[in-house]
């Protein structure tokens, strides 16, 4: 199977990175060449534009920033769709709206090949060990079956959600719009109990030894705990856009979602500071802020 990967951010390198480990043959791009540099020292073959790494490909992965630029990679003049062989598959990777994926979904049906919405949960690190969970959705079942050996390379579990290719893109906003829920819950109670005369760190460790002694309450929590904001797993303008999605989503289903407007105007104040380097866990700073704690 001939695999190529476009988008070469933290992700996506770690996730072309497995798929070379696993011996699949890669043709790479990413839209500034140098991305790409660390993947060709390890065999994969660089191409110079979208249409040209697809060219012979049987399997598309893409990891884009943004709804636009997955439109523009895969229908653009020199995207996707113009040089990809009938019958490929295209596993969408982005977090985007769910009928962007729809909308792409029926461009390459008229094209003769498929897309298959493959969204990750994970941060750059679980990516490097091939640990993300991947969610799945779009085309056929036999289709998907397809993508099973790639997906495996890159991820400890694949979750299936059918034919609709939105859906696994519904599931991938959800599961972001719980994370804040869970950053913004930890913060509120860390701040709180900080206020009282506790120490937060000490709280958090009981906490996360105790109730909530799971893997995300302690990875975000020690974040919020310390109120050290590194390594960057995601920047707050990349989960801020996810936020949006989330809201947008809500909106056109009738659904009211008040976490979700707090959680993205959070970011939005995060993303107003401009710091650099920082993980989008840093919105839980805004809480102590608000609470007079800022700077202590």
């Amino acid at each position: 199977m001939n695999i190529s990967f476009l988008g070469l951010g933290s992700m996506g390198a770690a996730m072309a990175t497995n798929l070379l480990k696993a011996g699949f043959p890669l043709t790479v791009y990413n839209r500034t060449a140098a991305k790409a540099e660390p993947l060709r020292q390890l065999g994969a073959t660089v191409a110079a534009s979208p249409a040209e790494a697809v060219r012979t490909a049987d399997l598309v992965f893409t990891m884009v920033t943004n709804d636009q630029a997955l439109e523009e990679i895969t229908t653009g003049p020199d995207g996707i769709l113009s040089t990809l062989p009938l019958g490929a598959i295209h596993a969408s990777c982005s977090t985007v709206a769910p009928d962007t994926n729809r909308r792409l979904a029926e461009a390459h049906r008229a094209h003769g090949s498929f897309l298959v919405a493959s969204p990750v949960f994970g941060k750059p690190d679980v990516a490097a060990a091939g640990k993300l969970w991947v969610g799945s959705s779009g085309a056929t079942a036999e289709v998907r079956a397809q993508l099973t050996p790639a997906q495996a390379a890159i991820g400890q579990g694949i979750h299936d959600f059918g034919d609709d290719p939105g859906a696994a893109s519904v599931a991938k906003l959800c599961g972001n719009f719980l994370l804040g829920t869970v950053i913004e819950g930890m913060a509120e109670a860390l701040t709180l109990a900080e206020k009282c005369g506790l120490d937060r760190v000490g709280f958090y460790e009981m906490l996360t030894s105790t109730l909530f002694n799971n893997p995300i309450y302690k990875s975000y929590g020690k974040l919020i705990a310390e109120q050290h904001y590194q390594p960057v797993g995601a920047p707050p303008a990349i989960i801020r856009k996810d936020m949006n999605l989330v809201v947008q989503e809500a909106y056109k289903n009738d659904m009211p979602m008040p976490f979700a407007n707090i959680i993205r105007d959070r970011l939005t104040a995060t993303v107003a500071l401009g710091e650099p380097d920082v993980d989008w866990a840093s919105f839980a700073q805004r809480v102590s802020d608000d609470a007079g704690l800022a700077g202590k």
